[in-house]
């Protein structure tokens, strides 16, 4: 039976037209034990264990075959390279390393056209105050929840790499950080029936977009947002019976995501390289100040497939 809270009520699955997928919505309430942890996380309210780059400054005049090496080695072994420069790389260096990585993706999100330069380098700056406008809210203060990059894409437009630079930290002791969440930590702390469902669940009327949690050899890679208060509304290819644990699920995948300790912090300083494996982490951003220096906060991205 769906655990009942209290912004969520129960809505049976419905089973499609011609013993297609059953499909319902989830909607996240009140008492759903991820909502405290994930207040702390985002609101700086949680210590993290700090990503730190390794020290390279050497490799901002050098060839660039000496750090696409670097970013290699690291990316093999962990799935995220973090590397700290003594400046930031030039647009023709920053754009080399997402060819040398595979093929930058456009940015083509008219909300983001005027942060957006050479096509596919987005410039992220925390220009604006608190919004509630989604399509601003990476340019704002607001917290970022954790997600998976273009969660609700098919799998071939998702990028496997997501490059970011920092030119300003903005306020160091107040400033935004990024979060990162290994995806290896959250499955093991899913049960096996669990990621069963989530297996078998896709977010709905999304063409192509693969299961929320699907594996990858010998691990488990999740396609994910959280929704924070709207409504996802998902599908279910599964017997029907099972279609009513997917709210339960999806309500232990979120607690899983927010457990802290395994949440690390990236304090962004001038010069720091990083590339995260989408197929590897979560990620997300807590909440940034509104002083003046806060909102000097500047870091270049590329999505890179």
């Amino acid at each position: 039976m769906e655990h009942r809270s209290a912004l969520s009520p129960v809505r049976p699955p419905v089973r499609s037209a011609g013993d297609g997928p059953a499909h319902g919505t989830f909607l996240a309430g009140a008492a759903d034990p991820h909502l405290a942890p994930r207040e702390r996380l985002l609101g700086n309210g949680a210590p993290l264990a700090e990503v730190t780059g390794r020290p390279r400054p050497e490799l901002t005049a050098e060839p660039g075959d000496a750090l696409h090496e670097e970013v290699s080695e690291q990316l093999w072994s962990r799935g995220l390279a973090a590397v700290q420069l003594d400046e930031p790389l030039s647009n023709d260096r920053f754009t080399a390393l997402g060819a040398f990585l595979g093929t930058a993706m456009p940015e083509r999100d008219p909300a983001v056209a005027p942060y957006v330069e050479r096509e596919v380098i987005l410039n992220l700056r925390s220009e604006h105050a608190r919004t509630d406008d989604v399509s601003l809210q990476p340019f704002a203060v607001n917290h970022l929840s954790l997600h998976t990059e273009s969660s609700g894409a098919p799998l071939g437009a998702q990028p496997r790499y997501i490059v970011l630079m920092c030119l300003a930290p903005g306020d160091a002791a107040q400033g935004a950080r990024t979060v990162l969440v290994p995806m290896r930590e959250v499955a093991r702390r899913l049960s096996p029936q669990t990621l069963t469902v989530l297996s078998r669940t896709r977010y709905r009327d999304r063409p192509g977009v693969p299961t929320i949690a699907r594996q990858a050899g010998d691990r488990w890679v999740f396609s994910f947002r959280d929704f924070l208060a709207d409504e996802l509304r998902w599908s279910y290819e599964g017997p029907e019976a099972d279609a009513t644990a997917v709210g339960d699920a999806l309500r232990e995948l979120l607690a899983a995501m927010y457990a802290p300790e395994h949440a690390r912090g990236l304090q962004w300083r001038r010069g720091l390289l990083v590339v995260i494996d989408n197929t590897y982490f979560f990620h997300g951003r807590t909440s940034g100040s509104a002083t003046p220096e806060a909102r000097l906060r500047h870091l270049k991205r590329l999505r890179v497939g």
